[in-house]
């Protein structure tokens, strides 16, 4: 039997990198694999060169459900008197920094062991270092598990990533818009969530993803290829009354 834990991924600001080089620093419009395992290690205590444990995290599936879409924003930093190569010459350099805003996520982490994922759970609750999502100004704006361990929201339940992404309650907390989305729902219009789940390679609809994280020793970074598949789910209105849910 599978069992899996939800997680809400909610801030102002997200960052999750995927192909960041030098002075300009992009995001994904989800968060990587790489993102996730960072943020659980972080919550965990675990060391930049503690391989093993990293790659034993990175072996979890993974899927996310977009409960809002973000949108990209760009951001300029500015920094003096650097020098060139040579080092004599200085000069200002300004870098392209890339961030999602307003976005939410359901991440879904599949894992035969279920006293695992509670360990993860509790680590979440009482992380060893600050948790942020992808840069360390862009921290969480609400928690990203629930206080009980197997609580249906946000907590570890045995169901697959499938199961969780299609019936979890959905992530959206602005009212006004929860109301005109039940509206709309219940007049048989459909609103569709989209979803990235990890999958086979020989998956006909599979994406390389080069987001999975092997080493995060800061002058060895190594980062392996994963499948995944891009699909949606249907919101329905079971999904929006149980998302109804506080921030506490």
């Amino acid at each position: 039997m599978t069992h899996t834990l939800a997680l809400c991924l909610d801030a102002p600001m997200q960052s999750w990198g995927l192909r960041s080089r030098f002075s300009s620093r992009d995001t994904a419009q989800e968060p990587t694999k790489s993102g996730v395992v960072g943020l659980l290690a972080a919550a965990l205590g675990i060391q930049r060169d503690q391989d093993d444990e990293i790659r034993h995290l990175a072996a979890a599936r993974m899927g996310i459900r977009v409960d809002r879409e973000g949108f990209v924003e760009r951001d300029f930093h500015t920094v003096g008197d650097v020098p060139n190569t040579e080092g004599r010459a200085h000069r200002t350099v300004v870098s392209h920094r890339y961030y999602l805003a307003d976005a939410v996520f359901l991440v879904a982490l599949e894992h035969p062991d279920r006293e695992q994922l509670l360990r993860w759970h509790a680590a979440l609750l009482r992380p060893h270092w600050p948790i942020y999502l992808g840069r360390k100004a862009f921290v969480p704006a609400r928690p990203l598990v629930s206080q009980e361990p197997e609580d249906d929201w946000l907590g570890v339940t045995a169901s697959s990533v499938a199961d969780t992404l299609e019936r979890h309650g959905w992530l959206e907390n602005r009212p006004s818009y929860r109301e005109r989305v039940l509206r709309a729902v219940r007049e048989g219009r459909a609103h569709p969530l989209r979803t990235l789940v990890d999958t086979e390679p020989t998956d006909p609809l599979a994406e390389p993803r080069r987001d999975v994280p092997v080493s995060f020793r800061p002058r060895n970074r190594l980062f392996g290829t994963r499948s995944v598949r891009t699909g949606h789910v249907q919101l329905t209105e079971p999904m929006i009354h149980a998302g109804a849910q506080p921030c506490t």
